[in-house]
């Protein structure tokens, strides 16, 4: 019952944050102040308000469609918690994440050179130091565990 409460938030919060998008997009072209900063704030309600209604629409039509089909659940299930997916997942990430680090490090050092604002190429270090500390973290929590 939790699940089904968290979707129709879910849907309702991505709803009412497009309309405020959209909206607000109206309320700025129409004043017509031409400061990409006052733009900002609509396609983040926007982008965020899609991407909420469009994972809680999908779950809601997926659970439908497993609701109708037991047989269909039942074979996501066993997909899902099968061994072999889950370490093709986990491989996969490990990779995802290495090349991440040569981006996040390659694109930190452009940012530095091109002259890009301090704050923004400080942003991108803290976020990769974040990335790289997480990493450091599970790796002692896991070695303490095996």
């Amino acid at each position: 019952m939790k699940r089904k409460a968290f979707t129709a938030i879910g849907l309702i919060l991505g709803a009412l944050l497009i309309a405020a998008g959209l909206i607000m997009f109206r309320l700025y072209r129409a004043a017509d102040s031409g400061q990409v900063v006052m733009l900002a704030m609509p396609g983040v309600c926007l982008g965020i308000g899609s991407g909420l209604f469009g994972r809680n629409l999908s779950e809601l039509i997926s659970r439908r469609a497993m609701n109708k089909d037991p047989e269909l659940r039942k074979r996501v299930e066993i997909e899902e918690n099968d061994e072999r997916n889950i370490a093709v997942t986990r491989r996969a990430k490990a990779r995802a994440y290495d090349l991440m680090l040569g981006v996040f490090g390659a694109l930190m050092l452009c940012f530095a050179l091109m002259g890009v604002p301090v704050a923004a190429v400080l942003l991108l270090v803290g976020a990769y130091l974040l990335v790289t500390g997480m990493c450091v973290y599970w790796q002692i929590k896991y070695n303490e565990e095996m």
